[in-house]
C-alpha cells in the first residue's frame, strides 16, 4: 500500500493516551475513557511538527521536588535580575520571562523563587532532544527546550501517521522524563509554530493553511514572527494593522510598498512558508550572565563572579560535547549601556580555566572606574568535540585537572571542589 492510500485511510480522530482510533464525533475514548481526542479533517496529510516543553525550568523544578506542584514557581533570582522562566500558576497573576524580578514578585508575593540549574536543565533538555531523534532525522532545535521535526516518509518505519506519533511521543516524555511538552502539527514550520500555541499546556493542536487563513485575519501583524514594533508601525503608517488587510492586498502592490519583506509577509499572512527543517543546526552560542544587586567596579569582586560564570558556561559545553573558538564578555553599565567584547583562541575550548583567563584580560582592560550591573560570558563559533581535541600540552593537562574536578562534584556535590579564586581573587591589574 502506497504513503497516498495509508493517508487516504487513516483515521481522522484518535485517542492521545491509548491512540485508538474513534468516531469524529465521540467525546471520550471507547477504549479508556479519556477525553483527550484528536480530531481534524486532514490529521493524515500533515507532517510538520513544532515541539515546545511546557514552562520547561519551572516543569522541571517541580518535577524534582513535587511539593511545589500546586504552588507559583519563578525561576530567577536577585531583586535586580528577571524571570527566567514562570510556571502556568505564576503565569496567572501576570507574571511573564524576563519580567524584572521585583515586579514579578509584587504580582505573586506568595511566589516560590529558585535560581536557575542551567546543568541540569541542559540534561534533561538532552534527553528529550535524544527522543525526538528517534522519530525522525529531521530535528531542527530551536532553543534548549523546543524544536521543529519533519515527520514526513517516517509512517512505513513507525506503523502510524506523524500525528500518532507525536502523540505517543508527548506520552512518553511525561511517563519517563517527567515533564509535558505541547505539539503543534501542520503543513509548514510557521503554521506549527502557532498551533503548538494553541493548546497549552499539555496540549496537541492541529491547524492546515486553509483554516488558518481565517484563524489569522484577525490578528494584528505583529503576530507574524520577525515583525517587532518597527516594521509594525511602517505597516500601521500604510492601513496594515492586522493580518487580514495583508490577505487584502495584492502580492505585487505589497512587493512595491514593501521592497524587502513584501513578499515574505504577502506569504505568511496567506499561512505559506516554504522554509524546510534543517537538521543539527545546534546552538549558536552558550553564556551566562548575572545582574548585580548593587553597582559593583570593584575589579576583584568582578574577577570572583567572572570566575563563576566562566564555570556555568564550561558545564554546559562540557555536557552538550561542544567547544568553542570565541570568547565574549558582556557588561552592563549602571546607566544601562552596554559594552561587548570578543576574542578569538587558536585552539576551540570548554575549559573554565582557559574562558575564564579570555575574559579576565578583556575584563581589566574595562576596569576604569565605571560601576557595571550586568556581566556575562559566552562562547560562540561552536562545534562538536571535546578537549581532548586539544594538541597544547597546558591545555590537556587543564583538562585533565577540570576533569577530575567535575567527578569530583558528581559524587560529592558541586561544593566538593572550589577553586581559589573563587574565595580571593588577585590583585587589581594596573591602570
Amino acid at each position: 500500500m502506497t504513503d497516498r492510500s495509508s493517508e487516504a485511510a487513516a483515521p481522522l480522530c484518535f485517542c492521545r493516551d491509548c491512540l485508538s482510533d474513534q468516531a469524529v464525533a465521540a467525546r471520550r475514548c471507547s477504549e479508556c475513557g479519556s477525553p483527550r481526542l484528536v480530531r481534524h479533517r486532514t490529521l493524515a496529510a500533515l507532517t510538520l511538527a513544532h515541539i515546545d516543553c511546557d514552562a520547561f525550568y519551572a516543569t522541571v523544578e517541580k518535577r524534582d521536588n513535587p511539593a511545589l506542584a500546586d504552588s507559583p514557581v519563578i525561576i530567577g533570582g536577585g531583586k535586580r535580575g528577571v524571570v527566567s522562566a514562570a510556571c502556568y500558576i505564576a503565569r496567572t497573576y501576570g507574571v511573564r520571562s524576563a519580567m524584572p524580578m521585583f515586579k514579578a514578585l509584587a504580582l505573586c508575593p506568595s511566589a516560590v523563587v529558585i535560581p536557575p540549574d542551567m546543568a541540569k536543565y541542559v540534561r534533561v533538555g538532552r534527553e528529550v532532544r535524544h527522543a525526538m531523534q528517534t522519530l525522525t532525522p529531521l530535528v531542527e532545535p530551536l532553543s534548549i527546550d523546543e524544536a521543529f521535526l519533519d515527520l514526513g516518509g517516517t509512517q512505513r518505519v513507525h506503523g502510524m501517521i506523524p500525528a500518532k506519533v507525536l502523540a505517543r511521543f508527548a506520552r512518553d516524555i511525561e511517563r519517563d522524563i517527567g515533564i509535558t511538552v505541547s505539539v503543534g502539527l501542520s503543513c509548514n514550520k510557521f503554521l506549527a509554530k502557532i498551533a503548538s500555541d494553541l493548546d497549552k499546556p499539555r496540549g496537541f493542536a492541529a491547524l492546515d493553511q486553509d483554516e488558518a487563513c481565517l484563524m489569522l485575519a484577525d490578528k494584528p501583524v505583529g503576530f507574524i514572527f520577525g515583525v517587532g514594533p518597527a516594521t509594525q508601525e511602517r505597516l500601521s503608517q500604510r492601513g496594515f494593522r492586522t493580518i487580514g488587510d495583508l490577505q487584502r492586498t495584492d502580492e505585487i502592490e505589497m512587493m512595491k510598498q514593501f521592497p524587502t519583506e513584501g513578499r515574505r509577509l504577502w506569504r505568511l499572512a496567506r499561512g505559506i512558508d516554504d522554509r524546510r527543517v534543517i537538521a543539527d543546526r545546534g546552538a549558536k552560542t552558550i553564556s551566562s550572565e548575572t545582574t548585580f544587586e548593587n553597582d559593583i567596579r570593584d575589579f576583584a569582586t568582578l574577577e570572583r563572579i567572572l570566575w563563576r560564570l566562566s564555570e556555568k558556561v564550561s558545564l554546559r559545553l562540557k555536557t552538550g560535547e561542544l567547544v568553542g573558538s570565541t570568547i565574549t564578555l558582556k557588561l552592563k553599565t549602571a546607566d544601562f549601556r552596554q559594552r561587548t567584547r570578543s576574542q578569538s583562541v587558536h585552539i576551540p575550548t570548554q575549559l573554565a580555566s582557559k574562558i575564564f583567563t579570555t575574559v579576565r584580560e578583556m575584563l581589566a582592560k574595562e576596569i576604569d572606574g565605571t560601576a557595571f550591573r550586568l556581566m556575562g560570558a559566552g562562547v560562540s563559533a561552536l562545534r562538536p568535540g571535546s578537549q581532548a581535541d586539544d594538541t597544547d600540552m597546558l591545555d590537556r593537562r587543564a583538562a585533565h585537572a577540570e576533569r577530575a574536578m567535575d567527578d569530583l562534584r558528581k559524587k560529592f556535590g558541586s561544593a566538593a571542589v572550589i577553586k581559589g579564586i573563587a574565595y580571593n581573587g588577585p590583585e587589581k591589574p594596573r591602570q
